[in-house]
């Protein structure tokens, strides 16, 4: 029973979090939403620092998943394809994270830590896949290039849903939805010319 109000507590703060921004989500508010008294909330959560820490344990165990590369062989277009929509669905569920991201990280040492360990993580990942993607002869770039590229690819993904939100866009799931679109553009100009014409087809199917 107490294993299943922790993850009901948790569950909720992500939603609210989500829906209204963490910074304006207070511990009170989380516990009159799930109906129990703040004091039910602190036998499980110290406090609101600690039901994110939580929340960011579970993101970080999705996020690594999601860049996991294909397993034994190298990558293709549509692996890229699928495994941005894993990583960009993992940045959506947990959106008041990307939104946030400096306030939160400003609060927590540990935190940062943890979050810098995802980037570095990531950009090995982005690496593995690019350097993977040339000697499948999918794309052709130097190595300055792949470098470049794969910080690129990090920056706008982790950026992006900030930068639609300066813009003005109202719907973030269709702005998580252009920001796939945007990522793979980036390998556009270093693909051959009928790995362009695949790519260009899965945009059109997806956005169309």
């Amino acid at each position: 029973m107490a294993r299943d109000t922790r993850q009901r507590i948790l569950d909720c703060a992500l939603a609210m979090f989500n829906a209204q921004g963490e910074p304006t989500v207070t511990t009170n508010h989380i516990a009159d939403e799930l109906g129990i008294s703040p004091g039910n909330l602190y036998y499980h959560f110290r406090n609101k620092d600690d039901i994110i820490e939580q929340l960011f344990t579970r993101y970080e165990t999705r996020m690594d998943a999601a860049l996991a590369p294909p397993d034994g062989r190298l990558p293709g277009l549509e692996d890229i394809w699928l495994q941005l929509h894993g990583v960009f669905e993992c940045i959506w569920d947990y959106r008041f994270l990307y939104r946030d991201l400096l306030e939160i990280l400003s609060r927590s040492r540990r935190l940062r830590i943890r979050f810098a360990r995802i980037l570095g993580r990531a950009d090995d990942r982005a690496h593995v896949v690019l350097r993977g993607l040339a000697q499948a002869d999918v794309i052709r770039a130097t190595p300055a290039e792949i470098d470049a590229a794969a910080t690129s690819l990090l920056v706008l993904a982790t950026f992006w849903l900030n930068y639609a939100t300066l813009r003005g866009d109202r719907d973030e799931r269709r702005a998580i939805h252009e920001g796939i679109v945007q990522v793979m553009m980036l390998i556009a100009p270093f693909l051959r010319d009928a790995e362009r014409v695949h790519l260009n087809q899965l945009i059109r199917a997806y956005t169309g």
